[in-house]
């Protein structure tokens, strides 16, 4: 008999979740795919819905009473979500979302230059990691196939995590002038000591970015005390609206880099052949912004503040425990990643002996649960754990212990089905 697991307690928070009340072919909704996208809070929907109702105009364009209530909202989002991190709102952009935060990096830094040369010249590299998504990845083999740069890997070990002994390694070659990696893997739920790894690449001379997609929305983050210069992070997964993201960076970067987009309100002034950009934030924010998703990601900062992020990390921590524990049960199924869940965000992805992940996920949802399943946007890191594939569950803030074990029935219910 496998050991008696003692669920940990919950946030107790589904019923602020009005998605929560649908069913399914007569069951409940059990969400186990917040890595994907978060479900949203009915303060979320409501901060929408009424700015849409009641205070929708375009910003900084209009000098009329609801013109103004637009700006001071969107202006007022701004503020909250550089305050829910510890950044400037100065140095804090809204873009579409994670990805495109990536690329208004990759273009606007990796095409730029400093005063006594360009940023990326034939003979330099660029440095990420194995366990980066497609959106960490894509963005920097099309500018070093451009610039005529290196594409160098950190390597991913036998638990799912990086060496700092090869980031050492890799600055003292005196070619690295960007290093990108990942705050939190959404396949193997490592954790990357973030600060530490941006301190090593500025002691040598080069830039770095962090992709907080996975990070932010499950545990507190600092990005002054991390240190990137360019951190980002995407609205949805993190309880907000799609269609934002967010992309804080060092102010001296910033200003040094010419606009990823153009028009709107990221222009100052205009002539028949040339045209000066405005200030921060705006200068990377052309055309109309997203505003009532703004709002909305404010609304959810908001609401994650009021539970505190230091107890959100504590919830999902003791529950993805609780899930690592509980999916040891099922004969034939193999996590991937650390095996601790202090070291890992708050997701387990695995494989079932004879069962393939797409088969996996479809019987998950037999049992009513959302889990998924493929290469994640990871696919590089799939070959190197010699998988085409795993099934993924990921928890938020309004899962409970009850989730995990329909989880685990279901999975068990499916081996049978499978005469496993």
């Amino acid at each position: 008999m496998p050991p008696v697991v003692s669920p940990p307690t919950s946030l107790d928070v589904k019923a602020d979740f009005p998605i929560f009340g649908r069913r399914f072919g007569g069951r409940e909704l059990i969400y186990l795919d917040s890595g994907a996208t978060s479900q949203k809070p009915a303060v979320v929907i409501d901060a929408l819905a009424e700015h849409l109702r009641a205070h929708n105009a375009n910003v900084h364009r209009g000098v009329y009473a609801l013109a103004q209530e637009a700006d001071a909202a969107y202006d007022g989002a701004r503020r909250r979500v550089a305050a829910f991190v510890g950044a400037s709102p100065r140095t804090t952009v809204f873009t579409k979302n994670v990805t495109e935060a990536i690329n208004l990096v990759a273009y606007a830094w990796g095409r730029g230059s400093v005063p006594e040369r360009p940023n990326i010249v034939p003979g330099d590299a660029v440095l990420i990691t194995q366990l980066e998504h497609h959106a960490n990845i894509v963005p920097w083999q099309m500018l070093c196939r451009e610039r005529g740069a290196e594409l160098r890997y950190l390597e991913v070990d036998e638990r799912g995590e990086l060496s700092l002994e090869q980031l050492d390694a890799e600055l003292a070659r005196g070619d690295v002038r960007l290093v990108a990696f990942a705050h939190v893997s959404n396949v193997l739920g490592t954790i990357v000591p973030v600060a530490e790894m941006c301190a090593r690449i500025r002691a040598a001379g080069a830039v770095s970015l962090v992709d907080g997609a996975q990070a932010v929305p499950h545990m507190p983050v600092d990005v002054g005390a991390i240190g990137a210069d360019f951190y980002a992070w995407t609205g949805h997964k993190a309880l907000g609206p799609t269609g934002i993201g967010v992309l804080h960076g060092r102010a001296e970067a910033m200003e040094a880099m010419e606009p990823f987009l153009t028009g709107g309100d990221m222009i100052s002034s205009v002539d028949f052949q040339t045209a000066t950009w405005n200030e921060l934030p705006y200068k990377f924010e052309a055309g109309t912004p997203p505003i009532a998703e703004a709002v909305g990601l404010g609304a959810a900062v908001d609401y994650l503040s009021g539970l505190g992020m230091e107890r959100v990390r504590a919830h999902e921590r003791a529950l993805t425990a609780y899930m690592l524990e509980r999916l040891a049960e099922v004969p034939g199924l193999r996590v991937v990643g650390p095996p601790e869940a202090e070291r890992r965000g708050g997701l387990a992805s695995f494989t079932i002996e004879g069962i393939h992940p797409h088969d996996v996920a479809e019987l998950a949802d037999r049992g009513g649960v959302c889990i998924r399943a493929g290469h994640h946007c990871a696919q590089p890191l799939m070959r190197c754990l010699g998988v085409g594939a795993t099934a993924r569950a990921s928890v938020g803030v309004y899962n409970e212990p009850s989730d995990v074990d329909a989880l685990v029935e279901a999975l068990l219910a499916g081996r049978e089905v499978f005469g496993l």
